[in-house]
This record gives structure tokens, sequence and C-alpha cells, in this order.
């Protein structure tokens, strides 16, 4: 079964180009809007977390943002899974937050589809 990747963003386009990149190399690409939506779409896997191989979050979104919803998820039974940060933030200061907060990796945007997939088959076996 192929793992599934979560990407949390409020850009549809960096959605679709994120699923589009990763479902070529046969993952299973789930989305969410913002932070509140990523939790949701995380509770409907409550009991399979290991069904979920990452997360990939942008930081600057409405309701809640990417930092707010790492530290979030890793108050949950899903606080093992690797979370990549996808962002236009690149301030070491930012960076800092993102692994304090609980973030395993950080892009920068815009990506290189090849960039991405080296990222993700580093932490999805």
């Amino acid at each position: 079964m192929a793992k599934k990747i979560l990407i949390v963003d409020d850009s549809s386009t960096l959605r679709a180009s994120v699923e589009f990149t990763l479902s070529e190399h046969g993952y299973e690409v789930l989305q969410a809007g913002d932070g509140v939506e990523g939790l949701e779409v995380l509770k409907g896997f409550e009991g399979k977390e290991s069904e979920i191989g990452m997360i990939i979050t942008d930081i600057n979104m409405p309701n809640m943002d990417g930092l707010t919803f790492v530290k979030e998820v890793k108050k949950t039974t899903f606080k093992f899974i690797p979370i990549l940060v996808l962002t236009t933030e690149s301030q070491e200061s930012k960076k800092i937050e993102g692994k304090e907060a609980g973030a395993s990796g950080w892009l920068v945007k815009p990506f290189k589809p090849e960039q991405l997939v080296a990222v993700v088959s580093k932490f999805v076996k």
C-alpha cells in the first residue's frame, strides 16, 4: 500500500503541483487548505497512523499557521510522523522556530520536483 503524504497549504495550485510530483513516484497525496483542516484530515486516520508517511506544510496560512499546526500535530498520536516545511520563508530564525516546533526538514519555495522527491524518499520508506 502506498504511503500517504498530507500536504497542508492554502494555495490549491501548490497542493496540486506537490500531488502531481509525488503521485508520479507512487505516493498517495491527501490535501488540506490550512492547519485546522490538516488536523481534521489526521483525525480521520486515528488508529491508522502508520498509513501517513509524512506531512508537508506551509508556514503562512489563514486560520492556523504552519508552526502552530506542527506544534499541534506533536501533541497527537501522529507526533512521530516527519513534517517537512515547504515555504517561501528562508530566514534562519524561522528555520530554528520550525525545528523547535518539531519540523524534520525545511524546503524553500519554489522547489524543484526532484528536490521534493529526494527529501520525501529520505523519510518515507
